[in-house]
């Protein structure tokens, strides 16, 4: 296949993905949004409560995400048995996971406070975590079932799912946030709900497409007979898997954490930046989904050639939406940090402050926050997860993590310090995946004759 050829596949495959993250974005935006609209304390309660959220999902949903290689390896070869074999025990794992932490939604108010967050802005992120727990059982058998389907290239299903999810949450939040419609005014705890019906509904719109379009593959027939051998291996690539999201997503919930510190109105602001910023990454984990399972069905052919050609476009592709991303930080900060404030708010000066040189270090690491997810997608396509684990704890632990620190509070940086800190991080992940892609994961096929 040409390169123009990898490209239109890659565009084909990875534009609904695309739609579909920035679908999956918009639920947390119009949190985000809404929130920001009702007060600052609960703008700033439902940033770190996210973050708590976000912490525990993304170490689930490696069980989800290793579905997506390992059932695009299997469709590549023909083998509907291990497709129905893998994704049932991926639902398997993600409800034991599932269950095992939802209690710690019940207590995360010490937890919060542990963390050196204000009393209010705990207390609210903790009413709004009980109830937002319970949707991470549903959260988690969606990804599941999204990477199922996106395996087998029907990506415009998960797309239209999606944004039928987001159209429910938004409608639920600003009935139940604001008490619109004759709905009760519940704040943050009418966020919550709204976070619970849109898992739900996608969660109904995944399983009934299954159930109809692809029954050859009788998903939950007899779902409760163990396959304990498939349940193993689903469980050794989707570990490392979470385990890396959870590196560099507690990089972020970390940067949300420190900047708490700072009180408040600085924490709202990172809020509204990290919204901007995520925007424009969902381009890149859509890519990267892409990449995953174009990388799959290559290392199931065994041609490698196939694999090299297509991961060098993607990672082009990546680098070219990373422009658009600087552009619109750098040249539009007030014009975007304005969508997510009233213009009476009488702290709109100082978070507009704030927020405008976050999103200058924001356009500091687009491109390598695009190229260090991309080398992720490809890495596990050919399901080698373990190493780039270590290397993701490396750079967001041992690298992002302090140097967030120590430049924003030894060095008094205040929050933009802590942004940096994030720069440094992704672009040591960045530089590491990608050396581990092209010097090992690329020869675990063979070389062409």
């Amino acid at each position: 296949m040409t390169y123009s050829g990898h490209a239109k596949a890659i565009a084909i495959l990875g534009l609904p993905l695309i739609g579909g993250h920035l679908a999956q974005f918009a639920i947390g935006l119009t949190d985000t949004v809404m929130l920001g609209w009702y007060g600052v304390e609960e703008l700033a309660a439902v940033t770190l409560a996210g973050s708590y959220f976000f912490v525990l999902f993304l170490l689930g949903a490696g069980f989800g995400w290793a579905v997506l290689p390992m059932v695009a390896a299997a469709d590549a070869e023909d083998d509907e048995t291990s497709i129905r074999r893998v994704t049932r025990m991926g639902l398997w794992l993600s409800l034991l996971f599932a269950t095992f932490v939802v209690p710690a939604f019940w207590f995360s108010r010490p937890i919060l406070l542990a963390l050196g967050q204000e009393v209010e802005v705990a207390n609210m992120a903790a009413q709004y975590l009980k109830l937002a727990g319970w949707g991470l059982y549903p959260a988690l058998l969606v990804v599941v079932l999204k990477s199922y389907l996106a395996a087998l290239e029907r990506t415009q299903i998960v797309l239209w799912i999606t944004i039928a999810a987001a159209f429910a949450n938004g409608f639920a939040n600003y009935a139940l946030i604001f008490g619109n419609w004759g709905a009760p005014e519940l704040g943050v705890t009418g966020a919550a709900i709204a976070s619970i019906a849109a898992h739900m509904v996608s969660l109904a719109g995944v399983v009934i497409y299954a159930l109809i379009v692809l029954p050859e593959h009788n998903l939950f027939q007899r779902f409760w007979r163990a396959d304990w051998e498939m349940f193993a291996q689903v469980f050794r690539l989707g570990v490392p898997i979470g385990l890396t999201s959870l590196s560099e997503v507690t990089l972020f919930a970390g940067s949300a954490v420190m900047i708490g510190w700072l009180g408040a109105v600085p924490l709202a602001a990172h809020g509204i930046a990290l919204q901007l910023a995520s925007a424009t990454f969902m381009i890149h984990l859509g890519l990267s989904n892409a990449a995953t399972v174009r990388a799959a069905n290559a290392y199931g052919r065994k041609d490698r050639a196939h694999l090299a050609r297509g991961a060098m476009v993607v990672c082009f592709m990546s680098l070219g939406i990373s422009v658009f991303g600087v552009v619109a930080f750098l040249v539009f900060p007030e014009a975007l940090l304005s969508l997510f404030m009233e213009h009476d708010n009488p702290e709109r000066a100082t978070i507009m402050t704030i927020g405008v040189a976050l999103l200058a270090v924001a356009a500091l690491f687009q491109t390598v926050d695009g190229l260090q997810v991309v080398a992720l997608g490809l890495l596990r396509g050919v399901q080698d997860t373990a190493v780039p684990m270590i290397y993701a704890a490396l750079s967001y632990w041992a690298v992002g993590m302090p140097a967030s620190y120590v430049l924003g509070f030894v060095f008094d940086l205040g929050g933009v310090g802590v942004w940096l800190g994030l720069v440094a991080g992704l672009a040591c992940a960045s530089v590491l995946l990608l050396a581990r892609f092209w010097l090992y994961g690329i020869r675990k096929l063979p070389a062409p004759v």
